[in-house]
């Protein structure tokens, strides 16, 4: 779903509205309104997708020069300031490489703050890492939710779901099966599958 919504994708079916913008199965956007529409999304891969051969700071900061026309000495006092803000200041002259997964997904957050982005998608941020380092980017994504960030968060860290988002939906093979506000999806489900999804996962 969150390639479609960022155009990566085509959907097959269906219709998703973001700031006056349609995205509407089988009728791509036009190249201009593309554009527009992935300057005011940011996205946070599970995979990171840092560029090995820069450094932290250059990762931060390239998009900026590129797509917002920015000076490079104005992208990388800006790439400063949101590397100090998801903790990794010290680590703007290092390689990925030289960085836990943890950081390199605090990384990718601050290059998609970078933007300025009206809207962040998340998908599944934590799942290629372990508990302890997914605990890190998931205090970053808490601050977000309380500075007022609008963010769409692929996960299945319930604990997260319930207590940091306004609404829960539940997807099934592509398709939504419940939704609504996060306490009630996750505390009184209706559907079957959802039930019984919470109860294995109450259980481990």
């Amino acid at each position: 779903m969150l390639r479609c919504i960022n155009q990566l994708e085509p959907a097959t079916r269906g219709r998703v509205s973001m700031g006056g913008v349609a995205i509407e199965a089988g009728r791509p956007l036009p190249r201009s309104e593309l554009l527009n529409l992935r300057r005011r999304i940011g996205m946070v891969f599970q995979s990171f997708n840092l560029f090995p051969h820069l450094t932290v700071l250059r990762n931060v900061s390239l998009a900026q020069v590129r797509t917002l026309g920015r000076r490079a000495e104005e992208a990388d006092a800006r790439s400063l300031q949101l590397l100090d803000r998801v903790g990794l200041a010290d680590k703007a002259n290092a390689y990925p490489a030289r960085c836990s997964g943890g950081q390199q997904q605090r990384i990718a957050i601050a290059r998609a703050l970078a933007l300025d982005p009206e809207l962040m998608l998340f998908d599944e941020p934590t799942s290629a890492l372990d508990p302890e380092l997914g605990l890190e980017v998931l205090a970053v994504m808490k601050e977000l939710a309380r500075e007022g960030m609008s963010m769409l968060v692929v996960t299945h860290e319930m604990h997260f779901a319930e207590t940091v988002s306004d609404r829960v939906v539940v997807m099934a093979e592509g398709r939504i099966i419940e939704q609504g506000p996060s306490a009630q999806v996750m505390r009184e489900p209706q559907h079957a599958r959802v039930v019984q999804f919470l109860q294995a996962v109450r259980n481990r």
